[in-house]
């Protein structure tokens, strides 16, 4: 058995929605034909529904879990190779703003994807299509998707084409702040240990859920955020920290 063979075995079940939509339509936004198309429609099955359409837990948050860590190779790799006299810092502030919630979500609309989602009647109404969670979600599932139906070298070309070559434009546009990068920075600058996430409760139905998330550096609570989802709740809590050491590094 191939390594892709056994991981598609570990992160696929056998069921997949049996909702049809027009998948053609998804690949030629994708750029991509699947060999496997249960691949790709599992990769738009959002968990609101995977429990209320077809009762199981085939959703795509497997997928999402190996899609962030697969962008998150190719942009560093790629941003290392281009960029030789960047320091640590900066190759970590850049890859953080091309891999957050508020770029893979503005892509997976710009290019129309969000319209292609399972979701259940009640996350549909409520907007889910536009939140910026359940699409970013979509869109690092379908990167992993297409890395276990045709390789790495087929999830780069499409990492490259739709979200790598935003750039300039992502560095450019300064609502972009990534608190937590910036976090990263500070406390890496000062020899401390890398800042922990802690998702401290969880309130709300699946379609309006909301995380709060406290940030620890070397044991010390520092800040916490809440948010509608994690990675809201995270920049939100490393706003906090950051804010709160700034005002430390002041009065001392």
């Amino acid at each position: 058995m191939s390594f892709l063979s056994a991981l598609k075995q570990i992160f696929v079940s056998k069921k997949s929605p049996p909702r049809r939509i027009n998948l053609d339509q998804v690949q030629e936004i994708l750029g991509y034909r699947f060999h496997d198309l249960s691949l790709l429609t599992l990769a738009l099955t959002h968990r609101s529904y995977a429990g209320s359409v077809t009762n199981s837990d085939d959703s795509n948050e497997r997928l999402e879990f190996l899609g962030d860590s697969v962008l998150g190779l190719i942009i560093a790799h790629q941003l290392f190779r281009d960029h030789p006299d960047w320091r640590e810092g900066e190759l970590t502030k850049v890859k953080a703003l091309l891999v957050n919630e508020t770029t893979l979500s503005e892509i997976g609309k710009e290019i129309g994807l969000n319209h292609h989602i399972f979701l259940s009647a009640d996350e549909n109404k409520s907007g889910g299509s536009e939140r910026a969670s359940i699409v970013s979600d979509a869109v690092e599932s379908l990167i992993a998707a297409i890395y276990m139906d045709g390789g790495l070298d087929e999830a780069k070309k499409f990492v490259l084409e739709q979200i790598y070559s935003r750039k300039a434009d992502v560095r450019a546009d300064s609502s972009q702040r990534n608190y937590k990068g910036e976090l990263l920075e500070l406390v890496q600058g000062r020899g401390e240990n890398m800042p922990r996430y802690d998702v401290v409760s969880q309130t709300g139905p699946d379609h309006e859920r909301t995380f709060n998330v406290v940030v620890s550096i070397s044991g010390r609570a520092l800040g916490s955020g809440i948010g509608s989802s994690k990675k809201e709740a995270e920049q939100k809590a490393a706003a906090e920290a950051l804010e709160r050491l700034f005002e430390e590094n002041s009065r001392s």
